[in-house]
Parts: structure tokens; C-alpha cells; sequence
């Protein structure tokens, strides 16, 4: 008779708990909880998180009992832990730096320089190609060892670090999530308004044109409803 396998499949949680949290998007994903979600849902190879280099891909192996394979060099190749720093002699207060990291670790407003909290930072790179001036460098975290070599993946990363990362990047969304919200709720308030009394918010005097231009801001007040209930 046929031995069942007792081998239990992992869950989307029990593959993103073991992902270095970088949300770098080099795996071909928006961040680090998709490459799980397509790991378990879309069974997408498990050798595309350079951050995670072998190690990440033996615990994935582990995980999902299939065996270890080589990095895919198509999302890059494993290499020491680094961090970005920020030449303020070049650098114009563009904000788009900011705006790229995903575990908000650069500090900055427009037009006043920013600088890198290193201990934030997880050297995902998004970084560089957000900056107009090229003023963004990437650094070694740590030094080399007796034989020359340099730390990497899980050896120089750790879950705290990465526990910490997670918890920064999923407060970043929620504060944009709460920010249009907001800017939802203020569009419907503005356009309910409007809806009230069409005439007086309009040098328009024909009514014609006033019932064309109140179906348009009745489509526009549904459109940011929905926006609100999505």
C-alpha cells in the first residue's frame, strides 16, 4: 500500500516568517509578503531573495520540502549586509528618497538635505534609482573577516532585524492608508456640498449645462465613495 505523506503545506505566514523583511523587491514582488503569497498560492521558486541568500533559500527548502537550489541570478546575487548613505554636498531635498525607502529610514523634508538613520536601514537599494543627482552610496555594514570576506544573508542579518523592518514597513502603509482616507473623506465633504446648491457655488446660469455639470460631480462624489469603501 501507498504511504500518505504527512507532510503539511506551510502557510502564506509560516514562508514570510522566514523572509529577511527588506521588502527590496528584487524577488520580482511588491514586498516581501507577496513573494510568500506567490510562493504558496502560485508555487513561484523559492531562490528569488538575494537579502535571504543560501540560507533563506534552505529554510524555504525546509519549509516547503523541496530541495535546495542556487540562487536565480535573474533577481540578483547574495552579498554582504549595506547601507545607504546620503552625500549632503550633492543632495537637493527632492523627497523621492523618502518617498522609496520602505522602512522609513531616511529623514529629510523638500528642499532641506536628508540624511540615513543606519540602523533603519536594510539595504534594499530602492533608494538609488528614486535619486535625480546620484547622490546615494551603499556602504558595508560590517568589516571583513580574517579571510577577507564579508557577512552575508542571514549571517549578517537577524530576525530582530528583520522583525523591526516589518513593523516599520507596515506602519508606513497604514499612515498612507490613513492619509487617503483622509483625502477620500475631504473629496466626498467637498462634493456633497456642492451637489446641495450647484447654482451658487457657479456663475453658470443655464440649466442645462447646471444638470450636465451636476451628473459629473454626482459620478465624481460615487467615485470617491467608492474609493472609501474599498
Amino acid at each position: 500500500m501507498k504511504k500518505t505523506s504527512t507532510h503539511q503545506p506551510p502557510s502564506v505566514a509560516d514562508i514570510h516568517s522566514v523572509l529577511p523583511q527588506t521588502q527590496c523587491t528584487r524577488c520580482g514582488y511588491p514586498n516581501c509578503l507577496a513573494y510568500a503569497q506567490a510562493i504558496v498560492n502560485e508555487h513561484v521558486p523559492i531562490n528569488q531573495c538575494p537579502p535571504g541568500g543560501k540560507q533563506g533559500i534552505e529554510k524555504l527548502a525546509a519549509l516547503t520540502f523541496q530541495p535546495v537550489i542556487e540562487m536565480n541570478p535573474e533577481n540578483g546575487h547574495e552579498g554582504p549586509r549595506t547601507v545607504a548613505y546620503i552625500d549632503e554636498d550633492w543632495c537637493i531635498g527632492c523627497t523621492l528618497c523618502i518617498k522609496a525607502c520602505p522602512t522609513e529610514a531616511i529623514m529629510g523634508a523638500n528642499k532641506y538635505m536628508h540624511t540615513v538613520i543606519e540602523d533603519r536601514c536594510t539595504g534594499c537599494e530602492l533608494c538609488i534609482p528614486a535619486c535625480p543627482v546620484d547622490c546615494i552610496i551603499l556602504e558595508p555594514v560590517h568589516s571583513a573577516n580574517a579571510d577577507g570576506q564579508l557577512p552575508t544573508a542571514w549571517d549578517a542579518w537577524t530576525i530582530e532585524l528583520a522583525n523591526s523592518a516589518l513593523q516599520r514597513y507596515e506602519a508606513k502603509l497604514q499612515r498612507q492608508e490613513q492619509i487617503k482616507t483622509q483625502q477620500a473623506q475631504n473629496q466626498v465633504k467637498a462634493l456633497t456640498e456642492k451637489t446641495k446648491d450647484l447654482a451658487a457655488h457657479s456663475l453658470i446660469t443655464d440649466t442645462t449645462v447646471l444638470d450636465h455639470k451636476k451628473r459629473l460631480i454626482e459620478m465624481a462624489l460615487l467615485k470617491a465613495k467608492q474609493k472609501l469603501e474599498n
